[in-house]
């Protein structure tokens, strides 16, 4: 990007697309400058492609496999959000094959996955406890038929530095892509499952890994505090949780009100939940009451976030015993700051 004050920006987009000459270009490029340089430098080939996943006849469904925690998580709610904006497009006479949307829970579930059915991508929660991410990715570098099959690597705010820096010295020709931002690895699902073939998408290699940004020292929000976000629509918890994320905490999410409880009594830790209004099978204010009315939570900050900003929508979120409200769209600042009112560092 090029900006002056008063006159304007202009910006330039490097996009990695292959083409005959490509390779010939960067050897020209090369000999001028010395070395790749530019926007170039930044890209690698595409990793062999790996044998095709589909059989005679109609295609089998091209599978995507998400290694975290527990069972449909985060991850896993980002990923489907990406096959039923793609499923659309997909051609039911078997022209396309249909995508499938496959949660492994751990290194040795993942393995089982694997050994199963081919994979067109893989992501990986890389926070995940007890080193389960490393021996993920031990096993699938000592299995040369593996070799070619995207990693997109998820780093939350629980991932250990050492181990990251550990995997990115040892990845595999550049098979592992690590990303700190879930619109980011929205995308680049997004991209990898429309490749025809596993190792057709160059992947996202940045010459120097900028440093990840983190709030100012002064809004920072103590280590380990743990906020529950519910709501029934996954870009919203993803959005939500990115944004929490960025600012340290740690984030559980669920997908309706009853499930909302259910997450609470399991996690006492919890220490703020962010609570939409409009859910299936429970709504936001009846579960809001139900968490009120146990003693243990009489105190817990409960934010309802609801895109319901007409008159009398605060007054009846707050009747049903939230602590706070915002609207959306969610403005990132005002959210924070509502988070901060009652979680101060």
């Amino acid at each position: 990007m090029d900006s002056t004050p008063g006159q304007g920006s202009t910006f330039t987009l490097y996009l990695p697309v292959a083409r005959p000459d490509f390779e010939e270009v960067l050897r020209r490029r090369g000999g001028e400058h010395g070395d790749a340089g530019g926007a170039a430098g930044a890209l690698v080939p595409a990793a062999a492609p790996a044998p095709r996943l589909t059989g005679g006849g109609r295609q089998r469904p091209r599978r995507l496999l998400v290694v975290e925690e527990r069972p449909r998580g985060l991850l896993t709610l980002v990923a489907e959000s990406v096959v039923a904006d793609l499923a659309p497009g997909r051609d039911e006479s078997g022209s396309r094959p249909p995508l499938d949307v496959i949660t492994a829970v751990g290194a040795q579930e993942a393995a089982g996955a694997l050994a199963a059915e081919p994979c067109h991508c893989v992501v990986l929660d890389l926070g995940m406890p007890r080193g389960e991410a490393a021996r993920f990715v031990t096993a699938l570098q000592g299995d040369s038929a593996l070799a070619s099959v995207p990693v997109l690597v998820h780093r939350g705010h629980r991932a250990d530095p050492e181990l990251e820096e550990s995997l990115r010295s040892d990845a595999r020709g550049g098979a592992l892509e690590f990303l700190s931002s879930l619109d980011e690895l929205r995308e680049r699902i997004a991209l990898h499952l429309s490749a025809e073939e596993p190792g057709d998408v160059l992947s996202l290699v940045r010459p120097e890994e900028p440093q990840r940004l983190a709030p100012p020292p002064d809004e920072q929000a103590p280590a380990g505090r743990t906020v529950l976000v519910v709501d029934d629509d996954a870009r919203n918890l993803f959005a939500l949780s990115g944004i929490l994320e960025l600012h340290g905490f740690r984030v559980l999410h669920a997908e309706n009100g009853r499930k909302g409880i259910e997450t609470l009594l399991n996690h006492p830790e919890v220490a703020l939940v962010l609570m939409d209004v409009m859910m299936p099978e429970m709504d936001g204010y009846t579960a809001t009451a139900e968490i009120r009315g146990m003693p243990q939570y009489a105190d817990l900050p409960i934010i309802a976030v609801t895109a319901k900003a007409m008159p009398g929508d605060r007054e009846k979120s707050l009747a049903s015993g939230a602590s706070d409200y915002v609207t959306k769209p969610v403005d990132t600042g005002d959210l924070m700051a509502c988070v901060r009112r009652w979680l101060p560092a």
